[in-house]
């Protein structure tokens, strides 16, 4: 759940807030889920939903300027070049690649989660690993 947050969310306190709100909810909505087998892609997107709230809620609120600006820099420091240049892919593709490669989703079940069907799936993983081939063989 913190890999899918995080690729959505940059700050380790929004990551938090969304799992956690995802998991109340789950709990409180556990009687509309089918089918046991379905439970932790079920969860996975509770957990987008939540990232998403939380995006829509900071668009709202105005940036302190260069302090915020500040804060994020400091943060995205601490990662490597293959984590730069995953979260310089456009949303939708840096979510594809962390359910494929980081949680081990099918092409399959990421298309059910994502609501899409398979091909603009793994349409969207070519794309990132050619982007993202391209942005390290430059870092280099």
């Amino acid at each position: 759940m913190y890999h899918v947050a995080k690729t959505l969310l940059y700050s380790d306190a929004d990551c938090a807030d969304a799992i956690q709100e995802a998991i109340v909810k789950a709990f409180s909505g556990i009687q509309a889920l089918r089918k046991d087998s379905c439970a932790k892609t079920w969860l996975i997107r509770i957990v987008i939903n939540e990232c998403y709230a939380i995006m829509r809620r900071e668009r709202r609120l105005v940036p302190l300027g260069d302090l915020a600006a500040e804060e994020m820099a400091a943060e995205r420091a601490d990662y490597s070049d293959l984590y730069e240049a995953l979260s310089r892919l456009p949303e939708e593709i840096r979510l594809t690649v962390t359910l494929h490669y980081m949680e081990g989703y099918s092409v399959r079940e990421i298309a059910k989660l994502m609501k899409t069907t398979e091909s603009a799936v793994k349409n969207r993983l070519m794309r990132a690993r050619a982007k993202m081939k391209a942005d390290l063989a430059a870092a280099e």
